[in-house]
């Protein structure tokens, strides 16, 4: 183990007093009468963590792209070619994106098109100039109310490039671009994340010029500046990309690794920073991934996307792959021209629904008797008792001595039932620690290390592990075989 590595892990308190990360600082003072467990830099902020408990929730893909065809619009397209054959729906894409678990939504309010969604006064570009029955409409209004009504977050996707903005490239853009993100953050509500997408530059209509830009991205928007602004009118807003709060995972397939760490270096080569499924054991930096994916052939929907709509049994292995992998999901599900989701992708929800509740619906390990092989000594009764990892409290959480590195819990399941998943969950306010970790079962007084389909490494704020085959069995054991330093495990439920 090298020196600094050692002090991350070893010497919480002094890498607090040298100011290493603001993310840290919220635990440099913390008093440890009950014997609390030092934190393992690096840790998540508030924000972050409130990102974590999201897990789950939509991207609605929707503009003028949906009107023709297109998955990139060119910049030069009429105002008028958005055209809902019909009213807006949000009502149903609420509710129907509610029924399946998702936690909030996150709408296209501005695509490389340029187009505006909203009424902006940055530009003539917008729906606010449309003159179509259904086309004069502020969609983020509509949705971020109807989000509010039925008690799921609102989000905002806009994107940096704008191929139909005459003064793309030159220094005149980067306040018309800031100043369409400062009326998301302040006109529509309480944001819980902004999504930045990484294509920049390139052809476009630019106002007529017809031509390619290029621009360096990591100095043209001046996101710094940009970033301050969001923290100011959106405090508990998460920024994905540019090294913010989240990353993208690396790949439009829906999947993390099943190493998952979400800590990352960024002094390594541009290949091996940021952007990838499996993090960095030693990063010095809190930075989880995202997997984005579509239940269609496009993030728009077009003439032939019902036809080849993902099968449930794909949905649901994404989100095995994703939020079953330390890893929260953003899945697409854009409405077609007429302003709705399409009956064809209501029904493949409904079906993806129907495999989460099967397979999630009862937790065979809430409340039973659970049993450590050690427990953390405290000054209060049961503070990191093996009982917590299945309270439904993730706020409690067993823990081990300083030095103590590997033991194991068992959960009596109060009679033989059929396991086929182990979720389990990291105490991650306090870091990420556990390496390696084993699930076994009892039935017929033996225990028999279980078979899963990937490998059991990381854990942290979620990883749910689905076994070989299903197995009976009256106890559950999950073994940590291997961590940083003492795991704290707050989450053992069976399936």
């Amino acid at each position: 183990m090298s020196r600094i590595r050692s002090l991350f892990l070893l010497m919480p308190t002094l890498v607090c007093s040298i100011g290493v990360s603001a993310q840290t600082s919220q635990f440099c003072d913390m008093a440890t009468p009950e014997n609390i467990p030092q934190p393992v830099f690096p840790v998540p902020s508030e924000v972050q963590l409130a990102w974590h408990d999201m897990e789950f929730y939509a991207f609605i893909h929707y503009g003028i792209n949906t009107y023709t065809n297109k998955e990139w619009g060119y910049g030069d397209e009429a105002i008028n070619t958005f055209n809902p054959t019909q009213p807006l729906d949000v009502e149903q894409w609420v509710t129907e994106l509610k029924n399946i678990g998702c936690k909030g939504i996150i709408i296209t309010c501005k695509h490389h098109d340029g187009f505006c969604t909203w009424f902006t006064e940055t530009t003539e570009h917008s729906t606010k100039n449309n003159t179509t029955i259904n086309g004069h409409v502020d969609i983020p209004a509509l949705l971020s109310a109807e989000c509010k009504r039925q008690g799921l977050k609102f989000g905002a996707y806009i994107s940096p490039w704008d191929r139909n903005n005459a003064e793309y490239g030159r220094a005149g853009y980067v306040e018309t671009f800031r100043n369409q993100i400062r009326e998301l953050c302040t006109n529509y509500g309480e944001l819980f994340e902004m999504w930045f997408d990484g294509a920049n530059g390139g052809d476009g209509y630019y106002g007529g010029a017809r031509e390619t830009r290029s621009i360096d991205a990591s100095t043209y928007y001046d996101f710094n500046t940009t970033f301050k602004m969001i923290r100011e009118l959106q405090p508990n807003c998460a920024i994905w990309g540019w090294e913010q709060d989240c990353q993208w995972v690396g790949n439009e397939e829906g999947w993390a690794g099943e190493t998952s760490w979400s800590i990352y270096n960024y002094n390594t080569s541009s290949s091996d920073s940021g952007d990838n499924p499996y993090g960095h054991e030693d990063g010095w930096r809190w930075l989880p991934s995202e997997c984005d994916a579509k239940n269609g052939p496009g993030w728009f929907a077009s003439n032939t996307s019902d036809s080849q709509l993902k099968t449930a049994q794909q949905l649901f292995n994404i989100y095995l792959t994703s939020v079953g992998r330390n890893s929260n999901l953003i899945l697409n599900f854009p409405p077609g021209k007429d302003g709705r989701l399409s009956d064809a992708t209501v029904q493949r929800m409904h079906e993806f629904k129907a495999l989460l509740d099967d397979a999630f619906g009862t937790d065979l390990a809430l409340d039973k008797d659970a049993v450590g092989s050690a427990e953390r000594s405290s000054s209060v009764r049961g503070k990191f008792a093996a009982s917590n990892v299945n309270d439904d409290d993730d706020e409690t959480y067993w823990a081990l001595e300083d030095g103590q590195t590997t033991g194991y819990v068992d959960i009596d399941l109060g009679g033989t039932q059929t396991v086929e998943y182990v979720r389990l969950g990291e105490y991650i306010r306090l870091g990420q620690r556990v390496k390696g970790f084993k699930i076994y079962t009892y039935n017929n007084g033996l225990w028999n290390e279980a078979s899963s389909t990937e490998e059991t490494t990381t854990i942290g704020h979620k990883r749910i592990v689905r076994l070989s085959s299903p197995v009976s069995a009256s106890k559950v054991r999950v073994e940590i075989t291997d961590s940083k330093v003492c795991p704290l495990i707050s989450r053992i439920s069976v399936y």
